[in-house]
């Protein structure tokens, strides 16, 4: 009896220890995260034209997650006219990846929405390069880990690839060290998936569903991450 007893402390004493440690090692490595105040959802459209349906799209998702808490800021930033080229390992600067940059990795922004035309089922090559490039902030000590990432994509066709689409993005943010999220209840898949009549997104209600379920979603995993205000 003893001896089981004997046991029992040693057992709870090394659990108790592990969990401390555990939670030691997580606070160390959130300690350069804000805990309290407001917190930002940035937008990216990457697609060639600017003010067109991605970008509508993203605007629907930033709204739903503005609505989700008081403390939630929202911006959309398109990637349409910048200067984002193929990504050379050779040549990897970009001036105006840098500015891109400049606001993924503000502590502030602790969600991401990426939005793609969905080009052959998949991403636009501006998406493709803008990811690439991201690659620079791997190298800064995976500047993006642990901020929530969820993905848009629109086609021309109802099952014109947008899951496609969106799972070569969300392969990219894997790679990141993001937590990633999907559309979430009540239409629960990859991602939002919207589908442009003639430059128009409006009619297309599942779509809208979609793309604010995962805007509130992006908001409410970001919201639970950063804590009690």
């Amino acid at each position: 009896m003893s001896s089981d007893m004997t046991r029992r402390v040693f057992l709870g004493t090394v659990g108790a220890t592990a969990v401390a440690a555990s939670t030691g090692q997580a606070v160390a490595a959130d300690a350069d995260t804000p805990k309290s105040g407001s917190l930002k959802i940035l937008g990216i459209a990457c697609s060639p034209r600017p003010g067109k349906t991605t970008a509508a799209a993203l605007s629907v998702a930033l709204e739903a997650a503005k609505a989700a808490g008081p403390n939630v800021e929202t911006e959309l930033v398109e990637l349409a006219g910048m200067n984002i080229p193929v990504f050379d390992p050779a040549a990897p600067d970009s001036a105006d990846f840098e500015k891109v940059a400049a606001k993924l990795t503000d502590p502030k922004v602790a969600g991401i929405l990426v939005g793609t035309p969905v080009y052959f089922s998949g991403m636009s090559s501006l998406c493709k390069a803008f990811l690439d490039h991201c690659m620079a902030l791997r190298k800064k000590d995976f500047a993006l880990r642990n901020k929530v990432a969820g993905v848009v994509a629109v086609g021309g066709v109802r099952n014109g690839g947008q899951e496609l689409a969106i799972a070569s993005v969300q392969a990219a943010l894997f790679c990141q060290e993001m937590i990633l999220v999907g559309d979430s209840r009540p239409t629960g898949h990859s991602g939002a998936t919207l589908l442009n009549t003639s430059d128009d997104i409006s009619a297309d209600e599942f779509g809208l569903s979609t793309a604010r379920n995962l805007g509130r979603r992006v908001a409410e995993v970001a919201l639970a991450l950063r804590g009690p205000a």
